[in-house]
């Protein structure tokens, strides 16, 4: 038995002895026979009768050198006491790593965590090697289950050789542990990349270590072979180096792989996990550090020693690195030194035949918010790997993280699960404006609904549209909030009686007044203002007397107060009182009096900003609602979801329901008699088709809004989620200027210098109304071609500009030309004209640039104000369309014009980036008169910086040609023009008559084949009747089908409506079945 045995040995030895591939191979004959029960007794004596061989040091490192393998003990305990053994039996080959300094020195900062931190945990060791340490972690602290990783598919087999050599005795019996439990019950290895085999196979982890290699002059092409067990050892050994650029920002650092370790960790560790690594330091403690925080974990320093930087390593990868930055790598002159010194220092030093050293260091870091932490890199895995270069959630305070991180997860979630921004009402996002309520409920017992609220894009946006809905003759506005005002309201003197004023609607007075409550309460009774606009002094704050003072005077003078209680107002989980909080929670808000509050107490953008206002007036919240639809279109999207954010985690713990319900007292006495809306906004308000918010019906289908419903591109969600996810952002980050006007100059030769003003706002809409009123101070008359966008024309009615309408005809698709032009301004004193173009909407035909060339002529000839709004261009089906060159005709017309023609240039980026949801308007203004005319009209919502940033980044790539933004439009161009023939041809099958359409988001059609008839909806127990005209076509559709449409009276051109059809695919096949009902309604 003994002389078959030495047989056996020697053959396995002769073997052995040819390479260490074939090494390789005859440990992998051994471990199949390890692996099967009726053989792994012998096999198991084998390897003891191998290593008893070989037992020497000196015999082991011969036995490497002579047949490419070693079998060594490795001591794990100095002191008595351990469990069961204070070693490890291991075998190692070439092709994988070694144990050296690097893993001693993580062992030890493993056993710095108290014996409970592996206990019954589920762990998984990253880049194993051959598995000592999992063993060691499985032997030492029972974990529930121990999964060794390595790339390197003969790590694997090596480290199950090893799991077997532990397992079993000498004489191949099982060893059991206090728990009746072998390794083989505690330790799995598998071949994987990294974390991919607990990602597939769905394993969640409680631990997670990783001894992870640094790569300090990575080989983009080291991982382009294909892995297999049977590659070269060279291949194998480099491999297990990881030796391929990672993708990440920290490669530079040699910390690509640490990076992406953390990054798969996030994403399959359990809330509570712990993940451990070991670093080199050569990057510096700061950059080591770094790499954790920035992605939302606490790290702690577990242990540091250091350890001579290995002889053959080159260096000079970091010398060139700090040669080409200001940051500097850290090495050490022998062990003992305790000064760092560079990266150059290190390798001059090192080339003199010195020692050098590098810090050696365990860090473990956890989680500070898992469930947010994860949703971000969820999201981010998707797509979007290029952001998490930039993302950066270290924060000093960590209040600031309680903020930033739960609105990140969320706006993760929604640009994840939604391909578009959903449609929400003027008045605000139906969840935020229930948040606020139910903030105001829950903590101040206000009993308030989503419909007692309003949203605004700021205060002073709010405060403007109050003043312009009712256009009191006299307003007092508290002297903190008129800096953003008209200046023509602040500096007029017209404060008669209304009997003595005839027109006294066409100009608002305001009076500035100090914030104290008696001497406001004395203006008011002395000058009986029509509007009150006011907060609370500090001092005066804490009770409700003052504002019970300010509510009795104005409600015996007949006077409406808007209370401002924005630096009252506390975003907290224990939110102090305020008076006229503590007020409202005993007593209902009297009708004369209504609540604004700025939301500016954020702690990290201290310029994002939403307002929202609080009334119990069904009438004045519709109102505001409506006004705020014609004047700024709505608040944007992304600042309503931050503060929402906000507001829900504030509320996330509360239990529903758990105080009682509200008893408040009566409301005293109406008020006298009040102003009511201004004439110029109550015909407005009643005749124009602003959105349909009358119902909760969240199956309407809406085809009369100017949004896309289309899919937002990948880059476009990166812009956005990039924009909020970086932190530090520089100036030059945030100027647009140069990028939009490349924009104008490339998509319509619009000339710009140094004189060219550029304004921004939330929308294009704002920045249009802003031109109204000047317009207006400058006595113009605005023109609207028929067939203008009824949005834009409704508001300039609002504003009480004077208007006139230049007919347009069927023969030329309903467009401008230079004749009717001519003939029209040829009546009027100081034309203004608004021009849709290229594309005009609604029709969604085009303006070539010989027609624009034509027009503006005419323009110059008799000195108009041009106005061309390009906000619905940019999605152009119609291959034959030229473009537009507008430097070269301008600069024709310069010479001949008169003194007041001017063109400026309205805009926005929605459509020509498709940027869904983030809202941006542009206008660029080119004559100083106009230019200081505008400004006296401050107030304006302009863009956060997060949005600029996100706008510039789009620019930027607009400008690269082939990209996949520019991929993108042209794609939506190929599918607006397929839905413009799909709904063409329904709406024709149907009987309507569609006016062709080249360019834009909507279309317009003619129900010929209906007017004139009856139609009967039945609805619930009631019915309704009407014969088919344009005043009530809009209405019977909606109650018909639920479509919501824009009718003759919006577009303009008697008998025509429009349909927006950039809707979502399954609402626009919704879309084209209401037009099919609406036809079976009439019996066709």
């Amino acid at each position: 038995m003994a002389m078959a045995s030495k047989k056996s040995m020697d053959e396995f030895l002769n073997q052995c002895e040819q390479s260490g591939d074939a090494a390789y191979r005859a440990f992998r004959s051994l471990l199949e026979r390890l692996e099967d029960p009726e053989t792994r007794k012998d096999a198991r004596i084998f390897l003891s009768d191998l290593h008893k061989r070989f037992d020497s040091k000196e015999a082991a490192e011969k036995c490497l050198q002579s047949y490419h393998f070693r079998i060594e003990d490795i001591y794990l305990e100095q002191s008595e006491g351990f469990q069961v053994r204070k070693k490890l039996t291991m075998m190692v080959i070439p092709s994988i790593f070694i144990p050296e300094d690097w893993s001693f020195t993580f062992y030890e900062g493993l056993n710095r965590h108290p014996d409970s931190i592996f206990k019954d945990r589920t762990v998984a060791e990253l880049g194993c090697g051959n598995g000592w340490i999992s063993i060691a972690i499985a032997e030492k602290w029972s974990p529930l289950k121990v999964y060794g990783l390595d790339i390197n598919p003969r790590a694997v087999k090596v480290a199950w050789i090893n799991l077997y050599l532990n397992a079993l005795d000498d004489n191949g019996e099982p060893i059991y542990d206090e728990e009746n439990k072998t390794l083989l019950d505690r330790v799995e290895f598998y071949e994987s990349d990294l974390l991919s085999y607990c990602k597939d196979h769905k394993i969640e982890l409680e631990r997670i270590v990783g001894c992870i290699p640094q790569i300090l002059n990575p080989n983009p092409d080291a991982m382009s072979k294909m892995i297999t067990e049977y590659a070269s050892e060279e291949f194998l050994y480099s491999l297990s180096n990881y030796c391929a650029l990672q993708g990440f920002v920290e490669d530079q650092f040699g910390l690509g792989l640490i990076a992406r370790a953390v990054e798969e960790g996030i994403d399959v560790i359990k809330p509570m996990g712990i993940m451990i690594f070991n670093m080199g330091g050569r990057p510096g403690h700061a950059v080591c550090k770094r790499l954790f925080e920035r992605r939302g974990l606490c790290v702690t320093k577990l242990w540091q020693t250091k350890i001579l930087q290995a002889a053959d390593t080159d260096i000079s990868a970091l010398v060139e690195i700090e040669k080409n930055s200001p940051h500097r790598f850290e090495f050490f002159m022998g062990l003992g030194g305790d000064q760092p010194i560079c990266a150059r220092t290190a390798w001059a030093y090192g080339k003199a035949g010195g020692r050098i050293s590098h810090a050696l260091s365990v860090y473990s870091c956890q989680l500070r918010q898992p469930s947010q932490v994860k949703k971000i890199f969820e999201f981010l895995k998707n797509g979007f790997h290029d952001i998490s270069n930039s993302l950066d959630l270290s924060f000093e305070d960590d209040s600031v993280a309680d903020e930033k991180i739960p609105f990140l997860a969320y706006l993760a979630s929604v640009l994840k699960e939604n391909s578009f921004l959903p449609y929400e009402p003027p008045a605000g996002s139906k969840q935020f404006r229930s948040l606020i309520a139910g903030f105001m409920k829950t903590y101040h017992h206000i009993p308030l609904s989503a419909d007692n609220v309003v949203v605004f894009p700021s205060r002073t946006v709010a405060i403007e549209n109050v003043l312009r809905l009712f256009s009191p003759r006299l307003a007092i506005v508290d002297e903190h909030l008129t800096r953003n005002l008209p200046r023509q309201w602040l500096t007029s003197l017209k404060v008669e009686t209304a009997e003595t004023c005839k027109n006294s609607e066409e100009v608002i007075t305001v009076i500035e007044a100090p914030r104290q409550s008696d001497l406001m309460v004395e203006l008011i009774k002395k000058l009986k203002p029509q509007v009150v606009v006011t907060g609370i002094a500090e001092f005066e704050s804490v009770t409700s007397s003052a504002f019970e003072h300010l509510l009795d005077a104005t409600r015996e003078t007949g006077s409406r107060l808007f209370i401002d209680i924005s630096d009252h107002f506390e975003l907290s989980s224990l939110p102090s009182s305020n008076g006229v909080i503590k007020y409202l929670a005993g007593s209902p808000l009297p009708s004369h009096a209504a609540i604004v509050c700025g939301l500016l107490k954020n702690r990290v953008y201290s310029d994002l900003e939403v307002a929202f206002v609080i009334s119990e007036e069904e009438t004045v919240l519709k109102a505001l609602s409506k006004t705020l639809e014609l004047l700024q279109g709505s608040t944007a999207l992304i600042s309503q979801y931050y503060y929402g954010c906000l507001f829900h985690e504030l509320l996330a713990f509360q239990l529903a329901d758990r105080h009682p319900a509200v008893e408040r007292g009566a409301q005293k006495g109406k008020a006298s008699e009040m102003i009511g809306f201004s004439s110029a906004a109550i015909s407005v308000l009643d005749h124009a088709e602003l959105s349909i918010t009358e119902t909760d019906n969240s199956s309407l289908i809406h085809m009369d809004v100017d949004q896309s419903f289309l899919p937002i591109p990948t880059a476009v969600k990166a812009a956005i989620f990039g924009s909020f996810s970086r932190q530090n952002i520089v100036e030059s980050e945030t100027e647009v200027t140069r990028g939009v006007t490349q924009f104008v100059g490339s998509s319509y030769g619009f000339p710009t210098d140094g004189s060219t003003e550029f304004l921004y706002a939330d929308r294009p809409l704002a920045l249009f109304n802003k031109l109204v009123l000047c317009c207006l101070q400058e006595g113009g008359t605005l023109c609207f071609p028929v067939g203008s966008n009824g949005n834009y024309v409704a508001a300039a009615k609002f504003l009480r500009a004077n208007i006139l309408n230049i007919p347009t005809s069927s023969e030329v698709g309903y467009k401008l030309t230079e004749n009717t032009l001519a003939r029209v301004f040829e009546t009027v004193n100081k034309p203004w004209i608004y021009i849709s173009g290229p594309t005009i909407n609604p029709t969604g035909l085009l303006y070539s640039n010989g027609e624009m060339k034509d027009i503006l002529s005419v323009c110059a000839k008799f000195g108009a104000r041009v106005i061309i709004d390009t906000s619905f261009s940019g999605v152009e089906y119609n291959d034959g369309w030229g473009g537009w060159e507008l430097k070269s005709t301008l600069a024709a017309l310069t010479s001949s014009a008169k003194p007041s023609f001017c063109v400026s240039l309205l805009g926005g980026l929605f459509l020509k980036m498709l940027t869904g949801g983030l809202n941006f308007g542009f206008l660029l203004l080119n004559q100083p008169s106009l230019i200081d005319a505008f400004n006296s009209f401050p107030g304006l919502s302009k863009p956060h910086s997060t949005i600029k940033y996100a706008v510039k980044k789009l620019l930027d790539l607009r400008e690269q040609t082939g990209g996949s933004l520019l991929n993108c439009v042209g794609g939506q161009e190929k599918v607006m023009e397929t839905r413009y023939k799909r709904f063409k041809e329904t709406l024709q099958n149907c009987g309507w008559e569609v006016l062709e359409a080249h360019a834009g988001l909507s279309m317009v059609a003619k129900p010929s084949a209906y007017l004139g008839k009856s139609i009967k909806v039945s609805e619930n127990s009631a019915a309704w009747e009407a014969k088919l005209d344009d005043s009530n076509i809009r209405e019977a559709m909606l109650r018909s089908t639920g479509l919501c449409i824009n009718s003759a009276s919006w577009t303009g051109i008697p008998g025509y409506c429009r349909f927006t059809i950039a809707l979502e695919d399954g609402e626009f096949e919704r879309a084209l079945n209401c037009i099919i009902k609406f036809q079976k309604a009439f019996g066709n």
